[in-house]
């Protein structure tokens, strides 16, 4: 929690997106039942989300951030992609906050309908993580090990 008393989420997101992934986002944050501030900052592209999240817990006090990206299917957007997922990472590093990598690559639906649903599932369902996760480091452990996935059908337990 920061300074102000209310936890602060931030949502870095791109123009480059072919959906409104930081609105759905603030939606769904707004529609939970925890009370959270949110900051928005959007930016050009996929890569310039690393900057966008540091700026928004070092300038704006964000304790959690969504970094939401839609790269598209060429070689060169994907190489981009694990560019910019690799400053994400680094900025979690850096500043010991939480930085939720929200990518969806344009070639992981058949066509456009099946885009948008894993789109939705895997933005409103980080969204609802970083919820979790604001409410502390157990928050989420009842899933360990349940094979959940955003986006897709969850991968499910492992039985003997």
């Amino acid at each position: 929690m920061n300074t102000a008393g209310m936890d602060t989420i931030g949502i870095a997101d791109t123009t480059f997106a072919g959906y409104d992934m930081g609105g759905l986002a603030e939606r769904t944050l707004r529609d939970s039942e925890l009370p959270v501030k949110i900051i928005r900052y959007t930016v050009p592209g996929i890569k310039d989300l690393p900057v966008a999240s540091k700026k928004l817990i070092e300038e704006h006090n964000c304790d959690i951030i969504l970094a939401l990206g839609m790269p598209g299917p060429e070689k060169i957007d994907q190489q981009c992609a694990h560019e910019a997922s690799q400053g994400i990472q680094q900025v979690q590093l850096m500043t010991n906050r939480h930085v939720i990598e929200v990518f969806v690559h344009r070639d992981e639906g058949k066509d456009a309908k099946e885009l948008v649903r894993i789109t939705e599932d895997r933005t409103k369902k980080h969204a609802l993580n970083a919820i979790a996760l604001l409410r502390g480091k157990d928050a989420l452990r009842r899933y360990a090990g349940a094979g959940k996935r955003q986006g897709k059908g969850d991968a499910g337990q492992l039985l003997l």
